[in-house]
């Protein structure tokens, strides 16, 4: 396995109240790593502090670029810099643009990557290269179909599909899915697990998630980290922490 993000005693403070307190982890290249624990434990603000949204009171974070083989330290950058070094993220909120359609959101993500000049010629330009990197990735998620379709007219469980569409197309080493089930009826549900999964055997990105649904958490992750008032409490397999006293405790109301 290859450590892809690592961090080191990593801490956030707001006055008083400790919401990060010196967490210190390794997320492997080979796992799909769930983020678990109670509202208010952290989860929220270490995803912030892993991308540059908030600057760290203490500690360190050091992502691994898409092609290298050393980590670079990445605290202190700007969210686009450590973007652009391989740490994507999609949010629980959509964050689409509602009226264009689902190939010209993805050129924009592709359009930002390079480097390119980012207007309204750029993005509707027929651009080869372009065309076929966002025809890729619109197939790897299940949105081929809906290529030309205004993203204002897609189902929730599809927009959230975009979401990550968006975050592929940043071409990462790394990406964060906030809450990717929130939201989501049973059958939606099931076919995000399964795209989750699909995409970690296709691609070399490495995926991180956030999620409620204990049932989706068990059924995806090879391992689960537990936050509760922002301090690490377990870390190992969907077993090993089910069976933690301190995660029943924390987060299960003690129920065994």
């Amino acid at each position: 396995m290859t450590t892809v993000l690592e961090t080191a005693g990593l801490q956030r403070r707001f006055g008083k109240l400790l919401a990060v307190d010196d967490v210190s982890v390794t997320i492997d290249s080979e796992d799909i790593t769930s983020i678990i624990g109670p509202n208010g434990a952290g989860k929220t603000t270490f995803y912030n502090l892993l991308t540059g949204r908030l600057e760290p009171t203490d500690g360190s974070v050091r992502l691994r670029p898409r092609g290298e083989d050393d980590l670079v330290t990445v605290t202190g950058r700007e969210p686009h810099e450590i973007n652009r070094l391989g740490l994507s993220r999609a949010f629980q909120i959509n964050n689409v643009f509602e009226g264009l359609t689902v190939s010209e959101n993805l050129r924009i993500a592709r359009i930002s990557r390079n480097g390119r000049t980012l207007d309204v010629r750029s993005v509707a330009r027929n651009d080869s290269e372009l065309t076929a990197e966002t025809a890729e990735i619109l197939e790897l998620v299940g949105l081929d179909a809906f290529a030309d379709t205004v993203c204002e007219n897609l189902s929730h469980g599809d927009k959230r599909k975009v979401e990550i569409a968006l975050a592929l197309g940043t071409d990462p080493s790394l990406v964060l899915l906030d809450e990717p089930t929130a939201g989501m009826n049973a059958t939606e549900t099931d076919k995000m697990v399964e795209l989750v999964r699909d995409l970690d055997d296709q691609t070399d990105t490495t995926f991180v998630l956030t999620e409620h649904d204990m049932e989706v958490v068990l059924g995806i992750s090879d391992r689960i980290l537990v936050l509760d008032n922002g301090q690490l409490i377990a870390d190992g397999t969907p077993d090993e922490v089910m069976a933690d006293e301190r995660v029943r405790e924390a987060y299960l109301g003690g129920e065994p």
